[in-house]
C-alpha cells in the first residue's frame, strides 16, 4: 500500500500512547437518536442510553440486536451504530509517546469490537481514529463505514481520504496506507489486507439501511440541557468479558477500573475462572504471590566487618 500522506500530524498518531480514562468525566458526544435499547457502561455501572445523554471518554456502549443509535461529537463528527454493536470510546494522546497527555491534547478513538459503525468527519472536526480487532483507520475529513467481528473487519471509505493499517494480536499497528474514496478493504485475522474498488454485495446487503444516506444532524432536537442517564445495575462479568479479553493495548486501566467489582463473589469467581485470558488480574487476585522478595538474612549475609559468613 502507498505511504499515508493526509497530514504530517497523522503520522505522529502512530506513536500515540493509548490510555483509557477510568472515572474521567470529559464529555465528548451526545446521543441524538436511540432506537431499541442501548446500554452504556460508565465506570462499573450500566446506564440506560437515551436521546440527550452525554457520552464520556471511557464509556462502553452496546446496542440491542435490532437497535440503532446516533451520537454527535464535539467538533461535528457524527457516528451511527447498527444493531448488536459494541463500541468503546478510548482516549488517545495526540503526539505523545509516553506519560499522560494534558486533557486538551487528548482525542477520541472509537474501538469497534463488533457490529456496524458509520463515522462522518468534516474538515474542522479534527482527526478521528477507528479501531477494530484486525484493522485500524483514521481520517480528518472523510466518511467511513466499518463492520467488525473478533476475527474480521471490513472498511468502506465512502468519501474523503483515510489511513488504514493492520492491527497485530497485541494491538500494535503496521505501516499506514493511504486509501481513497470508493475503496473497500477486508482483512481476516492472520492474513493480509485485501483492497477492492467497490464494497462486496454481502457488505451492502448486511449494512444497516440508514448507513446508505448521509447522517443528518439531530443535535438541535435534543435541546441544550443534557438528559441524565438512568442507572440500571452494576456490570456483570459476562457483560464486560469481551472487553477484558480484547487487544492488550486497548484494555489498559481495566483492572483498576473494574477491581471494585471483585467484592461480588460471582464476579470474582468468573475472573478467576478466565484468568488465562486476562493474566493481568492475577496480581489483584493473588497479591501475596506478587509481593517483592526481601533479601534473606543469615548464612549468606555479610558480617559487620565486611567478611562473608561461612
Amino acid at each position: 500500500m502507498p505511504s499515508f500522506s493526509i497530514n504530517a500530524v497523522l503520522s505522529l498518531l502512530l506513536l500515540c500512547l493509548l490510555q483509557p480514562v477510568p472515572g474521567a468525566a470529559q464529555e465528548v458526544a451526545t446521543l441524538t437518536l436511540v432506537e431499541g435499547s442501548l446500554q452504556v457502561i460508565r465506570g462499573t455501572t450500566v446506564l440506560r442510553g437515551a436521546e440527550g445523554v452525554r457520552l464520556h471518554l471511557g464509556d462502553i456502549i452496546e446496542s440491542s440486536g435490532s437497535g440503532f443509535a446516533q451520537a454527535e461529537f464535539t467538533g461535528g463528527t457524527v457516528m451511527a451504530l447498527g444493531g448488536s454493536t459494541r463500541l468503546f470510546l478510548l482516549s488517545h494522546a495526540a503526539g505523545h509517546t509516553g506519560g499522560r497527555a494534558p486533557e486538551k491534547a487528548r482525542g477520541v478513538e472509537a474501538v469497534l469490537l463488533s457490529g456496524w459503525l458509520k463515522g462522518e468527519t468534516g474538515a474542522n472536526a479534527g482527526t478521528y481514529r477507528y479501531a477494530t480487532p484486525v484493522l485500524f483507520a483514521m481520517t480528518h475529513d472523510g466518511t467511513l463505514v466499518l463492520h467488525a467481528t473478533r476475527d474480521t473487519a471490513e472498511i468502506f471509505v465512502e468519501s474523503g481520504l483515510a489511513g488504514i493499517t493492520e492491527v497485530s494480536p497485541e494491538g500494535s499497528l503496521g505501516h499506514m496506507g493511504d486509501v481513497k474514496a470508493g475503496q473497500f478493504l477486508t482483512r481476516y485475522a492472520g492474513e493480509k489486507i485485501v483492497i477492492n474498488t467497490r464494497p462486496s454485495s454481502s457488505f451492502i446487503d448486511s449494512m444497516p439501511h440508514p448507513f446508505r444516506d448521509t447522517l443528518p444532524s439531530r443535535l438541535s432536537r435534543v435541546g441544550g440541557k443534557p438528559t441524565e442517564p438512568k442507572r440500571d445495575h452494576e456490570v456483570s462479568y459476562s457483560e464486560i468479558q469481551p472487553w477484558l479479553t480484547m487487544r492488550p493495548a486497548w484494555r489498559k486501566g481495566f483492572v483498576e477500573r473494574f477491581q471494585p467489582r471483585l467484592k461480588d463473589p460471582e464476579f470474582r469467581k468468573a475472573v478467576e475462572a478466565h484468568l488465562n485470558e486476562h493474566p493481568e488480574w492475577d496480581s489483584v487476585l493473588h497479591p501475596a504471590s506478587h509481593a517483592p522478595e526481601t533479601s534473606p538474612k543469615g548464612d549468606n549475609a555479610d558480617s559487620s566487618d565486611g567478611r562473608q559468613s561461612k
